[in-house]
């Protein structure tokens, strides 16, 4: 039973401290979402700060476990549990791992691997780019997709280039899928101001 004046859902959760006993108000999906995209930010920094220390596989398996952590909170954003504020946090934390990450492996690799360096920036460009497309065609009223395949896929190289302490391919490989992205977005808002 909910007393008058408490705290809910979310804040009910990360603000309390003990755990909701038997017949006492439980967390709510959107509580559950916001929890899961703030551990899924968490492993991202992690994952950041570790490649910034030079330590690849530790920060491939933060990545890949945080990346995990934000597809499945974006899902359950974009599918029920979750409103505007939850929409507009899968965007601005698929923005943060590309930036944290991408950002650290370039930062990283600067010195003693400029090819990787520019691949990871190449990458970091390519993928804002192509959030910008979406965001703009979606705020000028044109369906343009969001793909969570896109983003895995684009996690899971960057995770593995980390995970086999060689990033440089998987990295480039993530900047095409970036750009192939924005090149179907593209397509998308031409199509749709022809119509």
């Amino acid at each position: 039973m909910r007393r008058p004046g408490s705290k809910q859902g979310f804040y009910a959760v990360i603000g309390s401290r003990r755990l909701p006993m038997a017949g006492e108000e439980r967390a709510t999906p959107v509580a559950l979402t916001r929890a899961i995209f703030l551990g899924g930010a968490a492993l991202t920094g992690l994952a950041a700060w570790l490649a910034i220390d030079r330590r690849p596989r530790p920060a491939g398996l933060a990545a890949l476990v945080g990346a995990a952590f934000s597809l499945w909170a974006g899902h359950r954003a974009n599918h029920g549990a979750g409103g505007h504020p939850e929409r507009m946090a899968d965007a601005l934390l698929d923005r943060v791992w590309d930036g944290a990450l991408l950002g650290a492996i370039a930062w990283a690799a600067r010195a003693h691997s400029p090819a990787v360096a520019a691949a990871a920036l190449g990458a970091l460009g390519a993928s804002f780019l192509s959030s910008y497309v979406r965001a703009r065609g979606a705020a000028l009223g044109y369906s343009v997709e969001e793909s969570h395949v896109t983003r895995g896929l684009r996690y899971g190289l960057v995770a593995l280039g980390l995970l086999l302490a060689s990033p440089f391919w998987p990295v480039c490989a993530a900047a095409g899928v970036s750009v192939l992205a924005l090149l179907v977005r593209s397509s998308q808002v031409l199509k749709e101001e022809r119509v």
